[in-house]
């Protein structure tokens, strides 16, 4: 039989690593394991495969099937299909273990990623679920909709060509596979410490420091104005890169954990944020940023012309029936849309707009398409589905009696480096154009918009509108010693990925701050 330790190294102090006689039969060893060894059975041992070490030179790097483009761009759905055990167990043996795994610190919340390859490598899935888990409360949304290139993946020593190892879509499969067959945090050594956390915000920051605090035993208790959890996850990304019943389902798992959420409550409007305070042994601030960086330039008042939020909340609420009068559908079926701006968001907008039938859809960005801030994956979609795209192109003005009718541009050069270190676009002079247009989406970014509940709750704010903490307390801790915030609202506007990261990390310095004492994360090194 093949043992293993407790801690998941092979065993070697003189037990039999293979018995065959036990393997062919099926049967039960014939001798006590020692303490701390696990026995797979058979059905286990079968799915460890032995692999080469030349495995990643023998086996190239295969995505899971993607929708073709004449099916997807008729549907909402997600255009990338799941992993089987085998081939998810395949693409994982291509993971070359390297001494110091540059995929781990590229990784904003610094996932175990060799270590859980190595699971799924050897059948281990509900133990690669747990380790998972260890560093990310979303690991299957993140798999989802993080921007591998520019991070896990773009950081992997196979992707020097080679091609990297597939690393956010078998993250995807952990969870989503490890849930289908019944697995679910195992709190059974968490004890309830009576102290009770309000969570302001039930988008990624909120939903991680939920996760972490139930962890510790501390009751959360998530409040959210909108009716379903997870921010921009649920009413910004589109569902053909983040399909909503993902996320109901984390609803599910973190309510089965003793989160408990309240939907439909808006602070200030609702309930005080001062009775959080006095009713709550602490307070998280997981707002987001929801307002729109404008562009500047005549024309922006005009008719068709349409914010990039808006637009995207409008028709997620088309797609799964709701209806919120603040976000109405925005339909551009038939018309030329020009969207302008270059990151995850831009994205999101071309492709919804070639869904909803539009006759053309361009997007205009100001530097080149190296210099593009999202998603390498997703401006390919993109441009698969039909977008043209412009690149060193900064517009000026958007054109229009009444109504847009059009998009003046002019071509740039990139210059010095900015104080951001990224090269300044310079417009190149006599090289102005019109572009014909019917709707004109920004997609500039976003901006925090500061509560005025802030400031009478004694709670600091940066002149650009960001949440002030640990200036001199511990992390994440505001201007109000028992409110702590994290996420967008107090670094920017920025990745999914990141904003759990900073939910977790504020988690951590509340469970402190009550004097809780933290379970420990530590990645299960197998052989």
């Amino acid at each position: 039989m093949i043992l293993f330790h407790g801690c998941g190294r092979q065993h070697d102090c003189g037990f039999r690593v293979f018995d065959k006689r036990w393997f062919a039969a099926g049967g039960e060893t014939a001798f006590d394991l020692p303490d701390g060894a696990i026995a797979y059975d058979r059905r286990t041992i079968t799915a460890m495969k032995e692999y080469s070490n030349l495995h990643f030179i023998e086996t190239p790097r295969k995505d899971p099937t993607e929708v073709p483009v004449a099916i997807r761009v008729r549907d909402w759905n997600e255009i990338y299909g799941q992993y089987q055990a085998e081939s998810a167990a395949d693409q994982s043996a291509r993971c070359i273990n390297c001494g110091n795994p540059y995929c781990e610190w590229e990784c904003p919340v610094h996932n175990f990623i060799p270590d859980w390859l190595r699971l799924i490598k050897q059948g281990r899935l509900f133990e690669a679920a747990e380790l998972s888990h260890q560093t990310n409360s979303l690991p299957e949304i993140c798999g989802r909709i993080c921007p591998q290139d520019r991070l896990c993946e773009g950081a992997c020593t196979l992707n020097d060509g080679l091609g990297a190892v597939t690393i956010g879509s078998i993250e995807k499969y952990i969870t989503d596979e490890a849930v289908k067959q019944g697995w679910r945090p195992d709190l059974s050594h968490v004890k309830p410490t009576g102290k009770r956390v309000a969570i302001v915000g039930a988008g990624p920051a909120g939903l991680a420091c939920a996760d972490v605090l139930a962890r510790s035993g501390i009751e959360p208790v998530v409040f959210d104005r909108n009716a379903r959890i997870g921010g921009l996850l649920t009413w910004g990304i589109p569902p053909f890169k983040l399909e909503k019943h993902i996320v109901e389902t984390r609803r599910e798992i973190l309510e089965g954990m003793g989160v408990e959420f309240r939907m439909g409550v808006e602070i200030g409007r609702d309930l005080e944020l001062s009775e959080l305070i006095e009713s709550f042994d602490a307070v998280f601030l997981g707002l987001g940023t929801y307002r729109y960086v404008r562009g500047g330039f005549p024309g922006e008042k005009l008719s068709g012309m349409v914010e990039s939020l808006p637009f995207l909340i409008g028709n997620v609420h088309r797609v799964l029936g709701t209806n919120d009068p603040a976000f109405p559908y925005i339909d551009v079926d038939g018309k030329r849309v020009v969207v302008l701006g270059g990151g995850d968001t831009a994205m999101d907008c071309v492709r919804t707009s070639i869904r909803q039938g539009a006759f053309s859809v361009t997007c205009a960005y100001r530097r080149d398409e190296a210099n593009m801030p999202g998603s390498r994956k997703e401006v390919r979609n993109a441009k698969d589905e039909g977008v043209e795209f412009l690149f060193n192109r900064q517009p000026v003005e958007i054109v229009g009696d009444g109504k847009v009718e059009g998009v003046r541009l002019v071509e740039t050069r990139l210059g010095e480096p900015d104080e951001n270190g990224r090269r300044r676009p310079e417009p190149v002079a006599g090289s102005e154009q019109n572009l014909p247009a019917d709707v004109v989406i920004i997609a500039f970014g976003f901006r925090p918009d500061p509560q005025d509940w802030l400031v009478e709750n004694g709670i600091e704010t940066l002149p650009d509108g960001r949440i002030s903490v640990a200036v001199s307390g511990p992390a994440h801790q505001t201007s109000n010693q028992k409110v702590f915030a994290g996420g967008d609202m107090v670094r920017g506007a920025d990745l999914v990925v990141t904003a759990v990261f900073e939910g977790r990390e504020a988690a951590k310095s509340i469970a402190t701050k009550l004097g809780i004492e933290l379970p420990g994360a530590s990645a299960t090194r197998v052989a």
